[in-house]
């Protein structure tokens, strides 16, 4: 069963405040989007993360997604990345909402399987900051969708960003808009460390998104 599609421009009073503040909301004037829209009310957490993901980190973030999950902490990203889709399977089997942010128009996606199981029980919220015209993700839809990712969210997590990659120059922007930004405690991070990302901690996550418990 075919799921009903919404779309919400920045006038509107559906339209997250937190994207609507950021200095470059003029990027994304519409959000279209399946599922709950109340869910975009919700604080959350982005999660970016690079393609290449050092094996000591990968473990660190399969302990820290699990524990974001029994948290109900609101994740949102893109997850694209092998890290990012398998921090997804994870939030998948909890109960907490989850926003999926594809890199290109969501009304005509094919939805997976286990985004379909989340949709219809009103935890899955799919949002797109494209029009029609992406019909396909690219490298620069995808950049832009991770900067929507990061103004959408209160707090970013980053497990690792590759030194001069994409992943950095979000992290970059993030730290720059004076936002909390997140890594793990790594050899492999020490650049993101020493431009000012915090080490994750689930209270300072907790308390960057207004969750309490």
């Amino acid at each position: 069963m075919p799921f009903e599609s919404w779309s919400i421009s920045a006038n509107d009073p559906e339209y997250p405040q937190r994207v609507a503040n950021h200095p470059r909301s003029a990027e994304w004037p519409t959000l279209v989007g399946i599922g709950r829209c109340d869910i975009l009310r919700q604080t959350c957490l982005g999660l970016i993360c690079s393609v290449k993901c050092p094996g000591a980190v990968v473990i660190k973030t399969y302990d820290a997604i699990r524990e974001l999950r029994d948290a109900g902490i609101v994740v949102a990203g893109g997850f694209h990345s092998p890290m990012e889709r398998e921090c997804l399977e994870f939030l998948l089997r909890g109960e907490q909402p989850v926003i999926i942010c594809p890199a290109r128009n969501s009304t005509a996606m094919r939805l997976p399987t286990a985004w379909r199981a989340g949709l219809e029980s009103g935890r899955v919220l799919v949002v797109s900051c494209f029009g029609q015209d992406v019909r396909r993700p690219t490298g620069a839809s995808a950049n832009l969708r991770n900067e929507f990712v990061a103004a959408l969210s209160a707090a970013v997590l980053i497990p690792h960003a590759t030194p001069g990659g994409k992943a950095d120059a979000i992290a970059s922007q993030v730290l720059q808009d004076r936002r909390p930004l997140f890594t793990f405690a790594d050899g492999e991070n020490r650049q993101l460390l020493a431009n000012g990302a915090a080490l994750y901690a689930i209270d300072q996550i907790k308390l960057a998104t207004g969750r309490r418990g």
